[in-house]
């Protein structure tokens, strides 16, 4: 009676061995399934590491991440009850000379409208950090130049901007949020003239969609070559304190224009006309009643500035283009030299070309009437040293 049980009981071993082992279960082997890893592995079969485009990329950043540096700046102001509160400021640069001239923006080195930064330190690529001095301060065109201690630097390459196209591929290398060495990647969305918050005009300034926060102010705006075409400036957010696509950056000629002033003079010396001018188009022209339709009109004439040395006059009746004044009456210059003039834009892309005391030949209509003029450029006073 004993024997029946363990019959019954080798029977159902037996039953599960062959059917673990032996038997299929819709078509699956069971065997294969209870021996089998759970993973499979898929190995890539041999290939190049990078793409062209990857390896031009890692390139241009091993090329020039030693010629980017971080920049700081700290200084004492008061609060509303006189109480000391120290303020601190952040950004990127870039090394122009092997002796340690950097350049960078003049709103990473000036924390607000009336207090410089007594102290500003560069940190280089290779983690040394140095006391700079602020040898230059070019707040109309929101450039700083710095000297700091060190030799050996690696300079950064510098380009030309004349000739920039919409569409090419840029790099932006520098500091966002204090991340040292970020490098972000675009194009050169547009290139327009744009005003910063703080007054400064940027003249053909270069727009891109490269990923640019705060503290990549001052660094470099690199082409496909890792050369200098610009310097990461500002960014439109749209409320948000991050990147929304839209950074702009200054031009590498007006960084140069800036540079060759100091060299001659020590100090800029941008040429001015010396005069507040409103761009004229086909519409305002008919409205107004202008000889040509397009230049720039004057509205005003610095005193004693180059315009009104040069006899052109302001407008004098007061107008309103929507709800802005406008002057009318004024001369309207419509071309400086051999270029014509369109735009205000035209008159500082016209002025990069020349120094202060230089003699130029305006062109203008006062009334119906076409004249010319010789002028000598005069000094533009927004700069500070």
């Amino acid at each position: 009676m004993k024997i029946r049980p363990l019959v019954l009981v080798l029977l159902l071993v037996g039953a599960f061995v062959y059917v673990t082992s032996f038997s299929n279960f819709r078509g699956v082997p069971l065997a294969g399934l209870w021996r089998q890893s759970p993973m499979h592995l898929m190995e890539a079969d041999a290939q190049p590491a990078y793409t062209p485009e990857e390896t031009n990329r890692i390139a241009v950043y091993k090329r020039t991440l030693p010629s980017v540096v971080n920049v700081t700046s700290s200084a004492l102001s008061f609060d509303f009850f006189y109480g000391v509160v120290p303020q601190k400021g952040q950004g990127s640069g870039f090394v122009l000379t092997r002796d340690g001239r950097i350049i960078t923006n003049y709103h990473v080195i000036s924390l607000n409208a009336q207090n410089v930064a007594q102290n500003v330190e560069v940190t280089t690529s290779d983690k040394h950090t140095y006391k700079a001095q602020v040898i230059l301060q070019d707040q109309a065109h929101d450039l700083a130049l710095l000297q700091i201690n060190a030799k050996n630097l690696t300079p950064a390459v510098l380009s030309e901007s004349a000739d920039l196209q919409v569409g090419q591929n840029v790099y932006a290398i520098g500091n966002p949020f204090g991340l040292n060495g970020t490098m972000t990647t675009g194009i050169i969305s547009s290139i327009r003239s744009v005003q910063e918050p703080e007054g400064a005009r940027i003249d053909k300034a270069l727009q891109t969609d490269a990923a640019i926060n705060p503290g990549n102010s001052g660094g470099p705006l690199l082409n496909s070559r890792g050369e200098v075409i610009g310097m990461n400036t500002l960014i439109a957010t749209g409320g948000a304190e991050q990147s929304s696509g839209i950074g702009f950056a200054i031009p590498v000629d007006t960084i140069k224009a800036v540079l060759s002033d100091y060299a001659k003079y020590g100090r800029v010396r941008r040429p001015s006309l010396g005069i507040a001018s409103l761009a004229i188009g086909p519409d305002l022209a008919e409205q107004i009643g202008l000889p040509a339709d397009y230049g720039v009109l004057i509205q005003k004439v610095v005193p004693g500035g180059a315009a009104e040395r040069a006899g052109l006059r302001g407008g004098n009746q007061q107008a309103y283009l929507g709800n802005t004044p406008i002057y009318l009456g004024g001369d309207l210059i419509v071309g400086i030299d051999n270029d014509r003039v369109t735009s205000p834009q035209d008159i500082s892309e016209i002025m990069d070309r020349h120094q202060a005391g230089d003699t130029v030949t305006v062109t203008f209509y006062r009334g119906s009437r076409r004249m010319q003029v010789k002028l000598t450029l005069g000094e533009a006073h927004s700069v500070s040293v």
